[in-house]
């Protein structure tokens, strides 16, 4: 029963995601010629409800779906990972059109040619999985 109720989150956040337009192309190709304010605007957003939800689950000690209180680590202070990854991940957002919530989106939406896409993603997570030990972290 548990597997509804994320299923549900999952179809109101595609829905939210395709009524906003942020899983079109046009947009998120305005966005990477800093053409329109659209896409950096929804991203703002999602950064502040990101940080309003992050504090109320600290001070509520809010537990997730198996009772556990959630525990949110604290980052490290070097910042040359996460810029190698936002890198990384910026080319790949560019390049396919879409990040990874809006690739299963258009994928249901009819877009075929993003199950390229969304085998690409796994294949590159699977990669890393497997040279996670191995990379500097």
């Amino acid at each position: 029963m548990k597997f509804i109720k994320f299923l549900l989150v999952g179809i109101f956040f595609g829905i939210v995601l395709t009524k906003s337009e942020a899983v079109s192309w046009y947009r998120i190709y305005e966005m990477f010629h800093f053409q329109s304010f659209h896409m950096y605007g929804i991203i703002m957003v999602a950064i502040g409800t990101g940080v309003m939800g992050i504090q109320v689950y600290k001070r509520k000690k809010m537990k997730n779906t198996e009772g556990e209180i959630i525990r949110i680590p604290d980052k490290d202070k070097g910042i040359t990972r996460y810029l190698l990854g936002g890198i990384l991940f910026g080319l790949g957002w560019a390049l396919a059109g879409a990040c990874p919530g809006p690739m299963y989106i258009l994928f249901g939406a009819g877009f075929w040619s993003m199950g390229i896409v969304i085998v690409g993603a796994l294949a590159g997570t699977f990669a890393y999985g497997l040279l996670k030990d191995k990379l500097p972290h």
